[in-house]
């Protein structure tokens, strides 16, 4: 999801133990969460996973030019769409642009990788529904993401909307993520300090140092092997899948 919301997920080092930050979570009132590459997947972004599609159809591209086709796609679509318009019309606008954007001519496809993303992501989805109803029953929960306008409506239709107190669409509030105000606009609808709140996502550019700039404690996202790079605070709770958040926050 844009140069704001598809961008690479860094994985995991210097895993921090579960005792870090179990102190702490009995201090917390809010657990805020990315959505694209955090409760839709385990911490891998939307572009590398339309990537990784776009290859399974045969198509030999780049990674650099499937980025240009991908942001040029994504960034167009904010703002653009209604505020309904379900998660699945979403995707096949989406891969209809990039598709489009690369040149290749064939509708038959589009549908094949927009049904493909949305079925993994709905699957996910279901499978952190449980964990997410364990932790609204001791949190306020909300979502903060870079996302298209319609972001409340695809969380009231994969079954999210039950367990949330706040969803902050960028392109609804006029400002992404890293942006302080996005965040504070989310703790302000929480009802919750900085201190007393703290942020789940998948990537560090725009989920961790964005709740860094405002005070909230982070948890990074992030699976697969190392490339050398850490969290961006020493000492910050990292966990490789969404499931791993139980350990630290219950």
């Amino acid at each position: 999801m844009g140069r704001t919301r598809g961008g690479r997920s860094i994985p995991a080092t210097n895993q921090v133990p579960s005792r870090v930050v179990g102190s702490q979570g009995r201090l917390w009132a809010s657990v805020l969460f990315d959505f694209g590459g955090t409760l839709d997947a385990d911490g891998i972004p939307w572009k590398e996973r339309f990537f990784r599609l776009y290859q399974g159809e045969g198509l030999a591209l780049s990674s650099q030019r499937f980025a240009r086709a991908f942001y040029a796609a994504d960034d167009a679509l904010v703002g653009t769409i209604p505020a309904t318009l379900p998660f699945r019309e979403t995707v096949a606008i989406l891969v209809g642009r990039v598709t489009h954007a690369l040149g290749v001519g064939d509708p038959r496809l589009v549908g094949r990788i927009a049904t493909r993303f949305v079925d993994e992501a709905r699957d996910r989805l279901s499978a952190n529904v449980p964990l997410l109803d364990h932790l609204s029953r001791r949190y306020r929960l909300g979502i903060v993401s870079n996302f298209y306008g319609n972001l409340g409506a695809v969380c009231h239709e994969v079954g999210l909307s039950p367990f949330l107190t706040a969803v902050v669409d960028s392109a609804r509030v006029g400002c992404t993520k890293p942006d302080p105000r996005i965040f504070r606009l989310a703790l302000a609808t929480l009802r919750t300090g900085p201190a007393r709140a703290v942020f789940v996502g998948d990537s560090l550019q725009r989920d961790m140092a964005g709740a860094r700039d405002v005070g909230m404690a982070h948890i990074w996202l992030a699976p697969g092997p190392s490339r050398g790079e850490g969290p961006c605070c020493p000492g910050d709770p990292v966990v490789a899948t969404f499931e791993g958040l139980r350990e630290l926050l219950l």
